[in-house]
């Protein structure tokens, strides 16, 4: 395995490379290299390898957090359910009836209003329309053990494990374009608009895909949550207008209902 002292060299171009920040030009050398430079090969697996233990780590941190939020809250409820109860079974008259009636439904009240109670119905995950994965045909390979547990751990929602399996699935059993496309589908599954974008690009970029017409959709959720309002109008109504895209009744929805909030 190439060292830390060995992949130096190519850490700004792998970055560029990474970031979306070449451009087509500069991307299809870079690619064309790919194939042809061991050495490159190497470094840019191992930059992928170091970007996925990263981002694992980081998901299971801030899984925890939310674990111990998510603690705090059903205790504070428990809490309050206690409390309400107790005023209950002291409650000996009609006008105590009538007080503790009162009380549950100020509760119910704050929970339907405090800020988080309630979907607003403007939240990009309100309108998105989710990738399905890679059907189990596609990952019943022997030789496709992490695609498989990628897409497994994806359909359950934990978008970080998916994620780190799918970057340890070797580049060359899995398409490129595949495997861009499903970058950007499990970082925007877990709400990093910003961080899913560059792949989305990639994808679009790439001669010949399949996949172009559904990464366009997906490109326009991800400028959403990243909260690029005049980029998410502007990729919606491409999809909304292409008669081709899987997605095309999504995007209209997004678009008739005028919840892309930002100025123009």
């Amino acid at each position: 395995m190439m060292s830390p002292a060995e992949l130096r060299p190519f850490l700004d171009e792998l970055e560029r490379f990474a970031d979306g920040q070449m451009t087509a030009i500069e991307q299809e050398a870079f690619e064309n290299r790919l194939l042809h430079e061991p050495a490159l090969r190497e470094a840019y697996q191992l930059y992928e390898q170091i970007s996925a233990d990263l981002r694992w780590v980081a998901g299971h941190e801030t899984l925890r957090h939310r674990l111990v939020a998510l603690d705090r809250r059903l205790d504070q409820r428990q809490t309050a359910l206690v409390r309400i109860k107790r005023r209950q079974r002291r409650a000996q008259t009609r006008w105590g009836t009538i007080f503790t009636v009162a009380v549950v439904l100020l509760l119910g009240l704050w929970l339907l209003l405090r800020p988080g109670g309630r979907h607003s119905g403007t939240s990009w995950q309100d309108y998105y329309v989710a990738d399905p994965g890679l059907p189990q045909s596609a990952t019943l390979d022997e030789h496709r053990p992490l695609l498989a547990e990628a897409m497994e751990q994806y359909r359950e929602g934990h978008y970080p494990a998916a994620l780190h399996a799918l970057r340890r699935v070797p580049t060359d059993n899995l398409g490129a374009d595949t495997m861009l496309y499903y970058n950007g589908i499990f970082l925007l599954s877990q709400g990093d608009g910003r961080a899913a974008r560059p792949y989305l690009r990639r994808v679009i970029q790439q001669p010949g895909t399949a996949l172009s017409r559904k990464a366009r959709y997906h490109l326009a959720v991800a400028h959403w949550a990243a909260k690029q309002w005049p980029e998410a109008r502007t990729a919606f109504r491409e999809v909304a207008s292409d008669s081709l895209n899987p997605y095309r009744q999504a995007a209209q929805q997004v678009l008739q209902a005028d919840v892309l909030q930002g100025e123009e």
